[in-house]
């Protein structure tokens, strides 16, 4: 989320089929669209290596040759205890509500709406990254503006997007295992103002977020000291054994 991270990111920040968007949105046509929180993975540092206590359960040892994502263990996500500021929230201090609170955070942002998506980051960025929110607000405006929208407002009446996450990996960049970095496989759905489905959904996507147990929730951060220990993660396909290998993990909603 640094300033020079995202000037490497070529990708990031842009809606797949901008001019459709722009015509499509308000005229009923298919929309897809990209989130930004994240890092292009080809300008990540090398992999710090994955903490036992970070990484949710899976096969064991020697299994994992024959398996995949799709054919292995499955992680239930923690159901939040509650809602607060368009976010859910109440997940534990443990690998696995760390990993929900990423992924629950992924699929509720409001990546094209900036009041609402300053009022989720207020309330999800740790203290130690002030700066933050302003950037990723800025961001969302820029997003808003590529797609011929003003830019500050709220999703286009009679649109709707939902993000599902597939797949998330996992590994710790401390030692203690309160800092994690979290990648996760999504895609990412519309439906139109006349209740039709997406053309074109956004399928296949990647990104990624780091969080920190502060003040008794998972927090956003982008502090240098851990950010610098990003790791560059193999491809997430569910039928691929690298995937499985690096520690892609099929995720599954309790509720």
């Amino acid at each position: 989320m640094n300033t020079h991270d995202r000037k490497a990111r070529r990708a990031k920040f842009t809606l797949i089929g901008v001019g459709a968007l722009a015509v499509g949105v308000l005229a009923g046509g298919g929309i897809a669209a990209y989130s930004f929180m994240g890092d292009d993975h080809s300008s990540s540092a090398p992999s710090s290596g994955p903490s036992a206590s970070s990484k949710p359960s899976g096969p064991t040892p020697g299994s994992s040759g024959q398996l995949t994502p799709d054919t292995a263990q499955k992680l239930t996500l923690d159901v939040p205890t509650g809602q607060k500021d368009g976010l859910s929230t109440g997940f534990p201090n443990s690998p696995s509500g760390s990993i929900s609170a990423a992924v629950y955070f992924w699929e509720e942002f409001a990546f094209l709406d900036d009041q609402k998506a300053r009022q989720q980051l207020q309330a999800a960025v740790s203290p130690d990254s002030p700066g933050l929110i302003d950037e990723q607000i800025s961001e969302v405006r820029k997003l808003r503006e590529a797609a011929n929208l003003p830019p500050s407002g709220g999703t286009p009446a009679g649109i709707t997007f939902s993000t599902a996450v597939r797949a998330v990996r996992v590994r710790s960049v401390t030692t203690s295992g309160d800092v994690l970095e979290i990648w996760m496989a999504y895609d990412r759905y519309a439906t139109k103002s006349d209740g039709g489905p997406d053309d074109n959904p956004l399928k296949g996507q990647m990104d990624e977020v780091m969080v920190k147990w502060q003040n008794g929730a998972w927090r956003l951060t982008n502090e240098p000291k851990y950010w610098a220990k990003r790791s560059s993660p193999a491809s997430y396909f569910p039928d691929s054994h690298p995937a499985l290998k690096d520690g892609w993990v099929q995720v599954r909603h309790a509720d």
